[in-house]
């Protein structure tokens, strides 16, 4: 081989190593520049794991403790008005559906009929009473006549029977006298209680009778008014003793969609005994109803008053969860840490929950963002909630959930 292939030789094989060289070069600087970039990013998932969550802080307040029901308004009295004799219908005294007191004339038949009557049994009476008369002056004679002998005391005796039959007979005619008056006075349809008159149910001119069944109209009671009630025989014990004690419980009646409160009242009283098909009590609510905001047979939800605690503790409700510890919720820590804290829950009312047990005054406690966490997860807390409402007022619960 000749000294000028050697040496181009080893050049070649010189550059192929320089070569090599880089690349190794160019390797070892691309897998520390990778390495680098894998800790900035595990860095940087690290910061991004603590979970941002909001908070709420338990509050004490006065709580008025709730039952709830679904109940049926009732009217405090509901009459038909009937007349009481037969007649024509001459004049009605009422507009539909206007409120009227109790002794307000309704209707008026035509009252010739009775009043000839009347007139009739009075001439009786009168006849009768000059007959009463002339027999009681005969038996003063035959007194006196006696006294003299002039006549035997049959003939005494006898005029004696006739002037008490004759006081029999004016008795009787005083009697249909007064039936008379009675009859006339029938022909005036009068309310027999305060209320609401509904639709006419016979028009002028007809003949009314005082056996027909729908009467003339019907008239409801509304002010006050009554709400009947169902509760579960289990929860009507804690009313119980408050009912014996003549204690006033207060009850609220709320529209359908139990948003609207239509009326306060207070319970009147509860019945005596289960209903064995449903296992419920029945109760009854009494409301003034001056507004006239519940409606006969309208459909009302309820809230029976049982208890007053002052100063419990609450919090918001969505800040409760259930799991295999049982009903717990997240509590922050003060290094931002969670720890599961098992609680015991209590009645609720709207978006609040009072805690029996499990918490104290000025905990905090997680109620959103707690989808990842995990018993001493750090977190971020975004705000902070006040689970007591503005103004420290009073809030009424509902019956355990």
């Amino acid at each position: 081989m000749s000294p000028l292939l050697t040496k181009v030789l080893r050049q070649r094989a010189k550059g192929k190593f320089l070569l090599i060289l880089l690349l190794f070069v160019l390797l070892a600087v691309w897998l520390v520049w990778r390495n680098q970039a894998a800790n900035a990013d595990a860095q940087r998932r690290g910061k991004q794991t603590k979970q941002v969550v909001t908070v709420a802080s338990v509050a004490p307040r006065d709580m008025t403790i709730y039952l709830s029901a679904l109940g049926t308004v009732t009217p405090n009295n509901t009459v038909t008005v009937r007349s009481r004799v037969d007649g024509q219908l001459m004049r009605l005294g009422f507009g539909e559906g206007q409120m009227v007191k109790a002794g307000q004339l309704l209707a008026e038949l035509d009252p010739r009929p009775f009043q000839v009557a009347l007139m009739q049994a009075e001439g009786q009476l009168a006849r009768d009473q000059a007959q009463l008369k002339n027999a009681q002056i005969d038996l003063a004679r035959y007194r006196t006549l006696l006294t003299q002998n002039s006549i035997s005391q049959q003939q005494v005796a006898t005029q004696e029977a006739l002037v008490a039959q004759y006081q029999g007979t004016v008795m009787a005619d005083r009697g249909a006298v007064g039936n008379a008056q009675l009859q006339l006075s029938y022909s005036r349809v009068t309310a027999p209680v305060s209320g609401r008159v509904g639709l006419k149910q016979v028009d002028l001119g007809n003949i009314v009778h005082a056996s027909d069944s729908n009467g003339i109209v019907v008239i409801t009671e509304m002010q006050p008014a009554n709400v009947v009630f169902s509760l579960p025989e289990d929860q009507v014990s804690p009313v119980l003793p408050s009912v014996r004690a003549n204690a006033v419980l207060p009850v609220e009646a709320l529209d359908r969609d139990n948003r609207n409160k239509l009326a306060d009242g207070r319970l009147l009283t509860v019945d005596n005994q289960v209903d064995t098909s449903t296992g419920t009590v029945k109760l009854k609510a009494v409301f003034a109803n001056q507004d006239n905001a519940l409606f006969p047979n309208q459909f009302v939800n309820v809230r029976l008053g049982t208890e007053q605690r002052k100063g419990a503790l609450v919090i918001p409700l969505v800040a409760l969860q259930r799991g295999q510890p049982g009903t717990f919720v997240y509590r922050i820590l003060p290094d931002d840490t969670v720890a599961l804290q098992v609680v015991r829950p209590g009645p609720v009312v709207g978006d609040l929950m009072i805690v029996e047990d499990g918490l104290k005054a000025g905990d905090r406690v997680v109620v959103d963002g707690m989808d990842r966490l995990r018993d001493g997860a750090k977190v971020i807390v975004a705000s902070a909630k006040d689970s007591a409402a503005p103004g420290g007022g009073k809030h009424k619960a509902h019956g355990a959930k």
